[in-house]
């Protein structure tokens, strides 16, 4: 464990992924190697990247990591994909879409494991992994997750959402809802027919709240430079810098919870009080209803 650790604040990438994938698969280790690291983080700054499936985020992110890297920035970039419903891994491996990101670059797919909105339930221990190597800014892709994709914007300093003009993008931009939690907005494929029109209705729904709209053909290499820019000004800025202590609360708040779930799981199944209850249900001698009030104020009380 010490040799693991000993790599990963080394900065070596075999040992950054190891310890990744003990953190991911919630092996036994996975709390020893944060224990040991936590105090060595930076707190990098993350900027989540989101929308719907086939917006281009692969490779507009693609484009910003190389952008970034040549600004002097350490990136990581970490695409969440779908959980295989077999092995329970990442059905997609380390993106194909990337693979002309600079070796300096460290590139790592992760499986979303049902977790809400697509993001991994490990994914900011991962972050601490890449934090503790010395990597000073990790760019988080999403799954494309329909409305449950504004989860993202809980764990991420900035979060940059991503249409697509020929997808009905303006539709599903207010179904769900992902025109309130962005930071940036981007209609990407710019050169593509509808992204005007796109642009202006995207603009016309956030501009009130002076969020910034932004115009890109990642596969032109249009608008990216700019983009850029408008980022590196917004992480430099108190506000988002500030917004560790949210993600940090929301991150404990996830915790506290999901001990609380597993445990009430626990205590629940091994029940005779419960055991009864059902019976009880079966006999119709009680509604489902006040039967789960009851064993819950139980429980809490």
């Amino acid at each position: 464990m010490s040799e693991l650790v000993g790599g990963i604040l080394n900065g070596d990438k075999r040992s950054i992924s190891r310890a990744i994938t003990v953190v991911d698969n919630n092996e036994p280790d996975s709390i020893k190697i944060i224990r040991q690291i936590f105090r060595k983080t930076k707190n990098a700054k993350t900027i989540g990247f989101t929308g719907s499936a086939g917006s281009g985020k692969s490779t507009l992110i693609g484009r910003l990591a190389a952008e970034f890297n040549s600004l002097g920035y350490k990136v990581a970039v970490l695409a969440v994909d779908p959980s295989s419903p077999i092995t329970g891994g990442a059905l997609l491996g380390d993106r194909v879409r990337m693979m002309t990101i600079s070796d300096e670059i460290y590139v790592r797919s992760m499986a979303s494991r049902g977790a809400e909105g697509g993001i991994s339930r490990s994914l900011r221990n991962v972050v601490r992994i890449l934090d503790a190597a010395g990597y000073n800014l990790i760019l988080v892709e999403s799954v494309g997750a329909g409305q449950l994709e504004i989860e993202i914007s809980k764990a991420v300093n900035i979060t940059v959402v991503i249409f697509n003009p020929q997808t009905g993008d303006s539709v599903q931009a207010i179904k769900a809802g992902l025109t309130e939690i962005g930071d940036i907005y981007v209609v990407n494929k710019s050169d593509l027919e509808g992204a005007t029109i796109l642009y202006n209705i995207i603009y016309d729904l956030v501009a009130n709240n002076k969020k910034l709209v932004f115009k890109c053909s990642a596969k032109m290499k249009k608008g990216v430079k700019e983009l850029t820019k408008a980022l590196v000004k917004l992480l430099n800025d108190e506000k988002y810098q500030a917004k560790d202590k949210l993600i940090l609360e929301n991150e404990l708040k996830d915790m506290i919870l999901n001990l609380i779930r597993e445990k009430s799981i626990e205590k629940i199944m091994n029940s005779e009080d419960y055991k009864k209850l059902v019976h009880k249900i079966l006999k119709k001698e009680v509604d489902p209803y006040n039967a789960a009030l009851k064993f819950a104020n139980k429980i809490i009380l």
